[in-house]
């Protein structure tokens, strides 16, 4: 199958799941990275084997985002996610497509690229801009990486109602608790919310995000 040959390709970690959750592909790499075979992940639940995570906790389930992703038709989305590897909990990019296999069955590829540090740079910089915000100083430099003067034309600005409360909430330093709160809903609705965030707005991370809509005006 076309999308076996794409897995077994690739450099990086990568793996496969059906529409019911479950993996059906899984390369060297991966074996690698999660420190199981391929033979023993066949078949398991995605969800139950990664445990995937974000700032606010457990975030995968039987319905997880990839497939809010497939029922949008997105062909690729991105992801950071704390996942459950061979040395523990690692924060990793996941770049997910769809692909369907000979017999027409829709399956999520995903790629993985572990990105520890990269990640705990944001999160001290994010806590930087808080703090600052917080005492009222907006005077400090970012980074060119984080922000830029120009704006996103390609950024997806079809956002809900709901998602630009989430959005702004975001942009004032709100954890997902917090906006769950304010808008009465779950935690697990605020984080559905923002990952449809993050897809629509082309961002890996929340703060992406925020910089990408300030970027296009849309907050």
């Amino acid at each position: 199958m076309q999308f076996l040959v794409l897995i077994e390709s690739t450099a990086d970690a990568a793996f496969a799941v059906d529409s019911a959750g479950r993996i059906s592909a899984w390369n060297n790499a991966a074996t690698e990275l999660f420190g199981i075979s391929e033979t023993d992940v066949l078949g398991v639940k995605c969800h139950q084997l990664l445990q995937c995570s974000d700032d606010d906790g457990l975030v995968c389930s039987e319905h997880c985002m990839v497939e809010s992703a497939t029922q949008m038709d997105l062909s690729r989305t991105n992801f950071d996610l704390r996942l459950q590897t061979r040395t523990g909990k690692v924060w990793c990019n996941l770049s997910t497509l769809l692909a369907n296999d000979a017999s027409g069955a829709r399956h999520a590829i995903h790629i993985v690229r572990p990105r520890e540090m990269r990640k705990r740079l944001e999160q001290a910089l994010r806590e930087f801009v808080r703090i600052q915000t917080d005492h009222g100083s907006h005077s400090f430099p970012l980074p060119s990486s984080i922000t830029s003067s120009k704006p996103r034309p390609y950024i997806k600005l079809h956002l809900t109602a709901r998602e630009m409360e989430v959005l702004k909430s975001l942009a004032k330093g709100d954890r997902t608790k917090a906006i769950a709160n304010q808008l009465n809903i779950s935690s697990a609705t605020v984080n559905n919310h923002i990952k449809h965030i993050l897809t629509k707005l082309d961002a890996h991370t929340r703060l992406e995000a925020i910089r990408h809509a300030e970027n296009a005006g849309v907050i």
